[in-house]
């Protein structure tokens, strides 16, 4: 789901940002269309799903101590911590289970049933295989073979989240 060099940047500061209590969501550079500074994004979260202005900057001044130190990406970047939100990223298999029942989007590294996008019903995880209801038909997709997905902005959503934060 991720390049190499971001996986380093993982590793480096995962270790931080869960003994600060937290826990990484993802990481992501982007490149700058201007080509001037990427943008290196750190999404995190409390165990509970939340994460307040306050977190933000907290991760923020001790990932930005640890990538002056190990200096990872040779270029200029903009570091930006910020939590996954509501339509948020699907990285890691917990999130498959969390977050069963509400509708989402899967594409595949490879094509998969003759695809490589899916938009269902996440029906859960079995093993290492992401379930999910797609027009009516039950599909199974290999948790490694993903290259993104996110949940779909939707009424369901959204009544969801303020039950959970009630």
């Amino acid at each position: 789901m991720s390049s190499v060099l971001t996986d380093k940047v993982a590793a480096l500061i995962e270790p931080t940002i869960e003994g600060l209590g937290y826990e990484l969501v993802r990481v992501q550079l982007f490149a700058s269309p201007r080509g001037d500074a990427s943008t290196l994004q750190i999404m995190a979260e409390t165990p509970e799903g939340t994460l307040t202005v306050e977190d933000c900057a907290k991760i923020s001044r001790e990932v930005s101590v640890i990538m002056d130190v190990e200096d990872p990406i040779h270029s200029e970047y903009i570091l930006e911590v910020s939590s996954p939100g509501l339509d948020r990223p699907l990285t890691r298999l917990k999130d498959f289970i969390k977050y069963e029942g509400y509708e989402t989007k899967v594409e595949m590294s490879a094509a998969t049933n003759n695809r490589r996008r899916f938009r269902g019903e996440l029906l859960g995880v079995e093993e290492e295989l992401i379930l999910m209801n797609v027009d009516g038909e039950i599909v199974k997709l290999n948790f490694n073979g993903i290259q993104k997905a996110k949940l779909v902005m939707t009424d369901e959503l959204v009544a969801g989240a303020t039950v959970r934060s009630s």
